[in-house]
C-alpha cells in the first residue's frame, strides 16, 4: 500500500511538471524550412530525400537533434568557430537552434566566449517563430530510430 502511495504521489508531481513538448508547428516548419534548402538537405540513412534539393553548402539536417555540433560525418565545410562549440559541448537542442539560426555567428562567438569566433552560416531567419517551427519540423522528420 506504501508503495502504491509513493507511486501516485510521484505520477502526479511528474504531472505537474510543465509539458516538454517543442514550441514550434511541424507543419508551419516544413514550409519554412523552404528558407533553408538552398543551403541545407535532409536524406535519410538509406539515401532518402525528404527535403530539399541535394543542396552541399550546409551539413545534412537528417539527425541534428540532439547531435554535437560540428559533427556531421559527410560534412567536411565547418568554420572553426562551429567545431570549436561542438568542442565546448554544444548539441543541438530547440534552445540552441532557435538562438543560433537567428544570429549565427553571434551565437558561436557568444556560446564559445570567443570573440573572433565566425560562423560559416551567414543566413539568418528573421522570425523566431519561423525557428522554433523549423526545429518541430527537424524533430518530426530527421530523427534516426
Amino acid at each position: 500500500m506504501k508503495f502504491q502511495v509513493k507511486a501516485l504521489a510521484a505520477i502526479a508531481a511528474f504531472a505537474a511538471l510543465p509539458a516538454l513538448a517543442q514550441e514550434g508547428d511541424p507543419e508551419a516548419g516544413a514550409k519554412a524550412f523552404n528558407q533553408c534548402q538552398t543551403c541545407h538537405v535532409i536524406v535519410d540513412d538509406s539515401g532518402t530525400t525528404i527535403a530539399g534539393r541535394n543542396a552541399k553548402t550546409g551539413p545534412n539536417l537528417y539527425g541534428v537533434v540532439g547531435r554535437t555540433a560540428g559533427t556531421q560525418a559527410d560534412f567536411k565545410g565547418y568554420g572553426e568557430g562551429m567545431k570549436e562549440a561542438g568542442a565546448k559541448g554544444l548539441a543541438w537542442d530547440e534552445e540552441h537552434f532557435v538562438q543560433y539560426v537567428q544570429d549565427p555567428t553571434k551565437f558561436l562567438k557568444e556560446y564559445t566566449g570567443d570573440a573572433k569566433a565566425k560562423g560559416k552560416m551567414t543566413f539568418k531567419l528573421k522570425k523566431e517563430e519561423d525557428a522554433h517551427n523549423i526545429w518541430a519540423y527537424l524533430q518530426q522528420v530527421a530523427v534516426r530510430p
